[in-house]
Formats: structure tokens, C-alpha cells, sequence
């Protein structure tokens, strides 16, 4: 029931058609003529640069504060993420309030952050658009441009945790997230893709990730130990059998005489049956019950 629980849960964005790659060799140099001809090839509907993947917590952090925060929440432990544009419509995630981080037309979007709902109500914010955000010891400050709905990030069986989606200023992508075309069969549009790499980053094969199959690994664990529960579960009950079976031809072995006299005296394979069982039933019964 857990498991079923996890599976059907509301990820909070479109894993569908959507993978990951790193950013190794010369993918960063040429990051926007790659973007440029990924969508103009109609390869992908959406690009953007990433600190992480979309499946993965790899930095988190403490000591934030804002107009109005106590000294209590700089403990608060948000999960950071970054974006140098369209993180939402790449990921699918839902807006709820602002805009998305977009530095193509913003300039100033390199200090944009974007908060999930859990990050919103553990800053005790009621209006939290356009809010600056720093960090003790930091340099930084963060302006926030929009509100997102809480998307899985980590385990689907844990709360998900406040999240900070920031700017490029202070970290290094790492990730390219593409959302291949739907128009498109998914063969087509990573052959185009791949070519696309391969003309601007010979030297590195284009592996990639399909955020769907990167999910669902999230659960193999409790599958197998699901299969494994359901497999000895199987083998208890027919040992079990076994072992009633055995009862049961030993009591029709010890009383073969007896029944061989009820046979010949009229009685009828389901009454000699019934004799010959009921004592034992009786404790397969309260047995169930328990």
C-alpha cells in the first residue's frame, strides 16, 4: 500500500519526454547554439541549464535570512537547485505566483529565486514577490521572482523540503534538461539531439537520462523486498500445505479400518471426509483468525 501510495503521488512536474545530460567538454561553450538548434530542429520544445538533476538533492544549505526572519529560521535547510532560464517550462513544474527565471530577457535573473510552497511556509511569507533573500557570511543577494508548486525531489515517500531555484550567480551548471517534442517519436527527436552534440562536443558521446526511468529507480528497492516478501510469503503457505497434507494421510492411514467398516455400513466419501478432518480444521481456523 505504501508502495502504491508513492507511485501515485503528485510529482508536481512532467516527467514524460523530458531527460537530463551532463555538461562535459564543450557543452557549456556552446550551450546556447546548441539550445538554438535543438529547438529550431524541433528536437525539443524547452532547454535550460541546471545545477542538478531534476531527481536529484546535490546541495542544500542554512543560514538565509529576509525582511522580517528570526534568528530561528537561519536554521531552516533548503534544498538548492539552479536555472539560468525556462527551469519551469522545461520541467513542467506549475506556477502559482510571479514569473519563471528567464536571463534572456532579464538580465538581472542571475540573483532571481524561485521558492516551492514549503519554502514560502517556513519563511512565513504572505507575499513573498519581489522579496530579497541573503545569506550570513554571504555576499549574495537573491531577489524573489515567483512561487512554484512542491515538486518530488528526492524520496516520494518523505514531505518534500522548502527548495530555492536561484539564478547562475554562485554556481556552476552542471546539467542540461531537454523536453523532447511530443509532436515527435522519442527515437527521432534523440537522433537529432545526438547530432546536435556530437557537431558541437565531438570528443564526448551524448549519454543521457530519461527522467521517467530515473524516478522510477526510486522504488526498486522496496519492489524487490516486495518480491522477495511476496515469494517467502508463497513458500510459507504451501509448506504449510504440505505439512496439512501430511496430517491428513496419516490420520486416513492410522484409520483405515475404521473407515473401510463406515464404507461397508453405508457412510459417504464427504461424511468420512468430515470426520477424518474436522478436528484439525478447527485449528486451521482459530489459526486464521489469529
Amino acid at each position: 500500500m505504501q508502495l502504491r501510495f508513492a507511485q501515485s503521488r503528485d510529482i508536481g512536474y512532467e516527467k514524460n519526454n523530458l531527460i537530463f545530460t551532463f555538461t562535459q567538454g564543450d557543452v557549456i561553450e556552446h550551450y546556447d547554439v546548441i539550445k538554438n538548434d535543438l529547438l529550431r530542429s524541433g528536437a525539443a520544445v524547452s532547454v535550460t541549464q541546471s545545477r542538478s538533476p531534476i531527481t536529484d538533492r546535490w546541495s542544500s544549505g542554512r543560514g538565509f535570512q529576509w525582511l522580517g526572519s528570526v534568528d530561528g529560521e537561519k536554521k531552516i535547510d533548503f534544498v538548492q537547485l539552479g536555472s539560468n532560464a525556462d527551469f519551469v517550462k522545461t520541467i513542467g513544474a506549475k506556477l502559482i505566483k510571479g514569473r519563471d527565471i528567464d536571463m534572456s530577457q532579464n538580465l538581472g535573473d542571475s540573483s532571481a529565486m524561485l521558492l516551492n510552497e514549503s519554502a514560502v511556509k517556513a519563511m512565513h511569507l504572505t507575499d513573498p514577490i519581489g522579496k530579497i533573500v541573503t545569506r550570513v557570511n554571504y555576499p549574495d543577494r537573491w531577489q524573489i521572482v515567483g512561487i512554484i508548486k512542491d515538486f518530488i525531489l528526492e524520496s516520494p515517500y518523505e514531505k518534500v523540503n522548502p527548495t530555492m531555484i536561484t539564478g547562475v550567480k554562485g554556481w556552476y551548471p552542471q546539467v542540461l534538461h531537454i523536453k523532447l517534442n511530443p509532436a515527435n517519436s522519442i527515437t527521432s527527436d534523440i537522433a537529432k539531439a545526438e547530432h546536435i552534440f556530437k557537431e558541437y562536443n565531438p570528443q564526448y558521446p551524448f549519454d543521457f537520462v530519461f527522467v521517467d526511468e530515473s524516478f522510477a529507480r526510486k522504488f526498486r528497492e522496496e519492489e524487490r523486498t516486495g518480491t522477495l516478501s511476496a515469494i517467502f510469503a508463497g513458500l510459507t503457505i504451501f509448506i504449510s500445505c504440505l505439512g496439512l497434507f501430511g496430517l491428513a494421510t496419516y490420520m486416513a492411514e492410522d484409520r483405515i479400518k475404521e473407515i473401510g467398516v463406515r464404507k461397508i455400513l453405508g457412510a459417504s466419501v464427504t461424511s468420512i471426509t468430515a470426520l477424518l478432518s474436522k478436528d484439525f480444521l478447527k485449528l486451521v481456523f482459530i489459526a486464521a483468525l489469529v
